[in-house]
């Protein structure tokens, strides 16, 4: 007893001794550049348990230090640093950024992450740094040009417009080739609803933190069903611990017409009806010189404002936001509304063993969407007649005094300022996911995701009381009304066990789980005509879409070296048959570290070097219908009702069904490179790929016999898609106050059908793609051996001139006759080559970069010169006059049949080279340790076009140049205030 005494006794002397020798240090970590606070910088004593974060400030209080430990400094993109501990009061710290580390960023891939390094499949993810600046609205214009493989194309130049995106060309003939979106976790339709605009521009975009893109089999396949396309993962920003921060996000815009269509002036019309015309049209003419383009567009002004909060506690974090943009078109009265509200909520919770999130981002979009007939009609209107006549009214064409021309165009400015479009449109995006790591197995976590996407539009509108002068036949006070709900709904339920065996250097990161989506749509639309007093409201029904999942995942990491990724999705649909309802998407990818190999470990010049390799089946069932295979009955409208006696009673009509309908699949094989050499200065990837999609999903002809439809879906044949893909970025200059850095991105591609069944025998393949100016026809084509949509014309004869001979086409078959076997295939809308360039500079408080995009290969089918381009649109009737373009005086084109409709004279060269964005800013000074910032920005959008496309713009989705929304220039001051 008196030994155990006296031990105790000694302890207790030497435990004072021992708590002066245990210490606590603060201090403040900074980024060695900037001089900024770095938050969440990981501070411990080295061999040791102990440690902390550092707050918002970049501060931190670190507790039990003795003279003689090692403090260690580790952050994400940074390199660690280590300081020995000699009693000082404080250790300030200032990281330097890690090269290597910068590019193991993290990707957000299907119910998970995984590091950049560790990635096995062809995977681009952009943040805040790599987007697009200037007079962004929408996710889809912050990447436009930045990612190999990833083309998009902007529907024109209205605020807000929408967009044809497509990874690696598309997969599909007729079903829907989007990419799949996922937000925040939450699968959403790409697709909008009445009175809405681009679908992606209900997210701000100041909101968006990351923006994955994947691109092959092998890491879109855990998506099964929906991932044929490609997969696109945006995620939104996320509250960091520390005090409030504020930060406001504004810009003013001007945008203003660069390009206007070539059509005749007065003089040049007035000139050609003198010497063309009979008397009759020529008394038509006025006396006005009136550019009918100049009437109908404006300079547009815009504003965008945004400001957020956010911070929080160690446990808790939280963002909010609030947008509101008001946007004008450059066609007059055309202006687009949007208020959005997001708001973000992550908790962490029994020792961070429980984290709850919570993610919403709601907007409402008002819109007054001009008519855009009054772009064609301002290219077609007499421009020698006046805007209005003497007495306000507007000029139109009159068969009598109190009867309205039908025949002839209408006065742009009327169509503008008498006829009302209006749309307003709802949409909230929302989840609340749990994750849960197993007290008895940390390594073990469940994770439960509900989401959801709701989306309601309305669209209506009238004609004004005095809309074509009031003259019978106009059709004033006409009145439509559109309404759209859509409705997604989604449970993910899965489990994710990651494990570290130390015994042989492996790690393995497991996933499956369950996921259930339902889908329900609502459409209904009426029609009130004010002379008959008539409403029309044709029969509509709701319907409902079911997908469920099963999927399971394995990524395998040996010695950091070798690395492979299993995975594995069974999907259900609502829209086939029992019979073929399931389908199965399997994947695998390989991937092999070079550089962390002996030999190449110690090669200082290389810092990455990994190959990659990946095969997978995707599927497709998103053919725009919701009940494809089984047999439905529709109501009839009023006018089919059948009447007994006194009562009239609803007809029912079937709709057409194909039972044999399947799964449309996509194999895809992968292989791919990443480098990055002197510490990452150069780094870049390359990738090569070959997709075959076989049981094509084809809305398409039916056979004569068939009686419910002419059109119906059918499985026909298969598609083959081939490319290679090369990104690289070059960092020549980077110091303490300088920095400069080029990247670029190229695509080569090429799409052929290898295989056509189509349901009439002895066709020329399946036609599509209808133009302005011959009712019904097509200009291109689908059949095996060629690409999908090429342009399937006459050829042109031309004179010794050079200059096209009007009605005179090659006759190809030698039969003496012009006809339709005489019809070729000739180009195609599909680029063969896209690229994307962009500089930046930073030199100490200034910044400026450029964007550079462009395409080669691709063709337009001008139908705005096949449609305005011969003397019989201009002189068609006595009783009115139409112009014409400029093109007719070089043709001189008479005939107005199928055959010049249809000659490959129209199919022009679109390849180009477009200026998208230059922008600089200025940084004003800031306070040591302090995060406040202001920034001004100054930047132009849509600058210059260098192509030999004789249209108004080379870059039209589909490759048929009908009357495009002209694309303005817009240049924008911007100024961003952080405190």
């Amino acid at each position: 007893m008196k030994t155990i005494y006296k031990k105790l006794l000694i302890l207790l002397l030497l435990l004072p001794f021992s708590i002066l020798a245990q210490n606590t240090v603060g201090g403040t970590v900074l980024d060695k550049v900037s001089g900024q606070p770095i938050p969440g910088v990981n501070v411990n004593v080295q061999g040791a348990a102990n440690g902390v974060s550092t707050d918002f400030d970049g501060k931190y209080l670190l507790s039990n230090v003795k003279k003689g430990d090692k403090v260690v400094f580790s952050y994400i993109g940074y390199k660690n640093t280590v300081v020995d501990y000699v009693a000082q009061k404080s250790l300030n710290v200032s990281l330097e950024e890690d090269a290597n580390q910068l590019k193991e960023v993290v990707i957000q891939v299907g119910y998970g992450t995984v590091k950049k390094k560790d990635a096995t499949g062809a995977v681009t993810v952009l943040t805040t740094k790599d987007f697009n600046k200037g007079p962004v609205t929408s996710a889809d214009q912050m990447i436009q040009g930045k990612v190999a493989g990833l083309q998009i194309i902007n529907g024109g130049g209205s605020p807000g417009e929408g967009a044809t995106i497509r990874i690696r060309s598309g997969s599909s003939l007729s079903a829907n080739n989007d990419p799949l979106y996922v937000i925040d976790g939450v699968p959403v339709a790409a697709g909008g609803v009445e009175g809405s605009r681009n679908p992606l521009s209900t997210i701000n975009q100041n909101n968006i933190e990351s923006i994955s893109v994947l691109k092959d089999a092998s890491a879109t396949a855990i998506y099964g069903s929906r991932a044929s396309n490609g997969v696109i993962i945006i995620t939104t920003k996320k509250g960091k611990a520390g005090d409030l921060q504020v930060n406001y996000n504004g810009n003013f815009q001007v945008s203003e017409i660069t390009n206007k269509v070539d059509a005749l002036s007065s003089t040049q019309f007035r000139d050609f009806v003198t010497a063309n015309g009979n008397a009759a049209q020529i008394a038509l003419m006025g006396a006005a010189d009136t550019d009918w383009q100049d009437e109908i567009y404006r300079t547009a002004i815009g504003t965008d404002h945004n400001i957020s909060l956010s911070g929080g506690s160690d446990n808790i974090v939280y963002r909010a936001s609030v947008g509101y943009a008001n946007l004008n078109g450059i066609l007059k009265r055309d202006n687009m509304e949007r208020t959005t509200l997001g708001v973000g909520v992550t908790g962490n919770f029994l020792d961070n063993h429980l984290k709850i999130e919570l993610n919403n981002n709601t907007s409402v979009i008002n819109s007054n969407y001009s008519d855009r007939g009054a772009i064609g009609s301002a290219i077609r209107f007499d421009p020698t007649q006046v805007v209005r006549n003497p007495d306000g009214t507007f000029f139109q064409w009159y068969t009598s005094a109190t009867e309205i021309n039908q025949l002839a165009g209408r006065n742009p400015l009327s169509l503008i300022e008498q006829q009302n479009n209006y749309g307003t449109s709802y949409r909230s995006i929302g989840n609340i996911q749990t994750e849960y790591k197993m007290h008895f197995l940390p390594e073990l976590k469940a994770v439960a995701n509900f989401g959801y996407d709701e989306l309601s539009g309305r669209s209506f509108g009238n004609t004004d009381a005095n809309y074509l002068n009031g003259l019978s036949g106009s059709g004033y006070n006409n009145s439509y009304e559109r309404t759209q709900s859509r409705s997604n709904k989604l449970m993910d339920l899965f489990l994710n066990y990651n494990k570290k065996v130390e015994a042989i250097n492996t790690v393995f990161d497991v996933t499956g789980g369950y996921s259930y989506q339902d889908f329900r749509e609502f459409y209904n639309s009426s029609n009130f005509e004010f002379q008959t007093k008539n409403t029309t409201s044709p029969p509509s029904f709701p319907s409902r879409i079911n997908l469920q999942s099963f999927f399971a995942r394995t990524n395998i990491t040996i010695a950091d070296k070798y690395l492979l990724t299993l995975s594995y999705r069974r999907d259900g649909t609502s829209r086939f048959t029992e019979t073929n309802r399931w389908a199965n998407f399997p994947a695998v990818a390989l991937a092999w570290k070079l550089n962390e190999e002996n030999f190449l470990k110690d090669v200082s010049a290389i810092s990455t070097l990994k190959i990659r390799g990946g095969w997978g089946i995707t599927g497709q069932q998103d053919i725009g219908v919701s009940y494809p295979s089984i047999p439905l009955y529709l109501a009839s409208n009023t006018a089919a009702q059948y009447q007994f006696g006194s009562d009239f009673y609803t007809t029912y009509r079937p709709q057409p069904y194909n039972s044999n309908l399947k799964w449309e699949q996509t194999t895809t094989v992968n292989a791919g490179l990443d480098f990055g050499f002197v510490n990452n200065r150069i780094t870049g990837s390359v990738d090569l790929y070959e997709r075959t999609t076989e049981d094509l999903l084809l809305y398409t002809q039916n056979p004569s016999f068939f009686g419910f439809s002419n059109y119906d879906n059918y499985n026909v044949g298969t598609i083959e898609n081939k490319g290679i893909e090369i990104a690289a970025e070059v960092i020549p200059v980077r110091n303490d106050d300088f920095e400069w850095r080029i990247g670029g991105n190229i695509t080569f591609q090429d799409s052929k059908i290898t295989k056509l069944t189509t349901t009439q025998p002895n066709t020329p393949g399946i036609n599509i793609g209808g133009y302005e100016g011959a009712t019904g026809n097509t200009i291109q084509n689908h059949q095996v051996g060629y690409a999908p949509s090429s342009f399937y014309v006459y050829e042109q004869a031309y004179g010794v001139d050079g200059k096209p001979l009007d009605g005179v086409y090659i006759d190809r078959n030698k039969d003496g006759l012009i006809t339709q076997q005489d019809k070729y295939r000739f180009h195609k809308p599909a680029a063969d080559v896209f690229y994307g360039f962009n500089t930046s500079v930073t030199y100490k408080n200034f910044d400026m970069g450029m964007n550079w995009r462009g395409s080669w290969g691709n063709y337009n089918y001008n139908n705005v010169d096949s449609s305005k381009g011969s003397f019989n649109n201009i002189l068609i009737r006595n009783t009115d006059l139409s112009n014409g373009v400029e093109n007719l005086l070089e043709t001189g084109f008479r005939s107005n049949d199928t055959k010049r409709f249809e000659s490959d004279y129209y199919i022009q060269d679109a390849s180009f080279i477009r200026l998208d964005n230059v922008s600089v800013g200025y940084t004003f000074n800031q306070k040591e340790n302090s995060t406040s910032l202001v920034k001004l920005t100054l930047s132009a959008q849509n600058v210059l076009v260098i192509t030999k496309y004789e249209g108004l713009d080379p870059e039209i989705s589909g490759g048929i140049d009908g009357n495009l929304y002209p694309r303005p220039i817009t240049f924008t001051l911007g100024l961003n205030v952080n405190f």
